[in-house]
């Protein structure tokens, strides 16, 4: 196990990580191009899609639908990955934080090629192809975020924690002002832990979620509707979109982990 020292240089690094998410990048900026543009420029059916995308959150969250991961299956890669006797989420939690990093990263990378190749398979056809993209690419978002939460020795099945997994979607799609209001409400739940019982209604009634990706990811998704330059752009953007989930469930959930440590030995 970690000593003190080592968990306030983990805790560190993430709070650097933190600070550098103030910047935004080329995408974002587009993403905050108003809906009613949107509107006009998306036809109808690419528009339901998006909806849907919503919809399938929703459903996520209230029951896991058809998304939740085997944690069977995470627990024997986890064991196989690192060699350690993982039959439980107890026994996850005991690892060390450095293998905790080392299988976030690879899953990170594997999920993006994934992501990649799924949009530039879709991004072939342009608009004809994109909508089969959109539903698709949300399975890969939550199944990396579940993914992230077992290697940290957290159980997605649990409604508290799929609240979570849309909380990093949504940090992750947010402009400088959302990630800064997400992340003192996340700062809160991990100082006390009663207060992510309160979580959901920090979604205001879907509200936030629902305004960041029909702006945000509808937008990027235009740029895939173009045939054949689609393959470029939807490789692109998938491939930026599931390392920035990624990124933001590893930090977030390794920022929890941490700090239950640390607490931990100052008891």
């Amino acid at each position: 196990m970690e000593t003190t020292q080592e968990l306030q240089h983990y805790l560190a690094d993430i709070q650097k990580w933190e600070k550098d998410q103030k910047g935004l990048w080329f995408w974002e900026k587009l993403g905050r191009i108003p809906f009613k543009i949107l509107d006009k420029l998306t036809p109808k059916f690419v528009q339901e899609k998006i909806a849907l995308f919503i919809d399938e959150l929703v459903s996520y969250i209230q029951t896991g639908g058809k998304y939740l991961v085997s944690q069977e299956s995470m627990l024997r890669h986890i064991q196989k990955q690192t060699l350690h006797n993982v039959v439980s989420l107890e026994d996850i939690q005991q690892m060390p934080l450095r293998d905790m990093v080392e299988l976030s990263e690879k899953l990170q990378k594997s999920r993006a090629n994934l992501a990649t190749v799924q949009g530039a398979s879709t991004g072939f056809g342009g608009i004809f192809t994109l909508a089969i993209d959109i539903p698709v690419i949300l399975g890969i978002a939550l199944k990396t975020l579940q993914e992230i939460a077992l290697i940290h020795g957290y159980d997605p099945t649990e409604k508290q924690e799929r609240i979570f997994i849309v909380k990093c979607i949504q940090f992750a799609s947010s402009d400088i002002v959302g990630k800064e209001q997400i992340l003192n409400e996340l700062t809160k739940s991990f100082e006390n832990p009663t207060a992510s019982e309160n979580m959901m209604s920090q979604l205001k009634g879907w509200q936030e979620v629902f305004y960041t990706y029909r702006d945000n990811f509808g937008m990027k998704k235009l740029f895939q509707m173009i045939p054949i330059a689609g393959m470029i752009f939807g490789a692109i953007i998938n491939k930026s979109m599931i390392e920035d989930i990624a990124e933001a469930g590893m930090m977030l959930y390794r920022k929890r982990r941490v700090l239950e440590r640390l607490q931990e030995k100052s008891l």
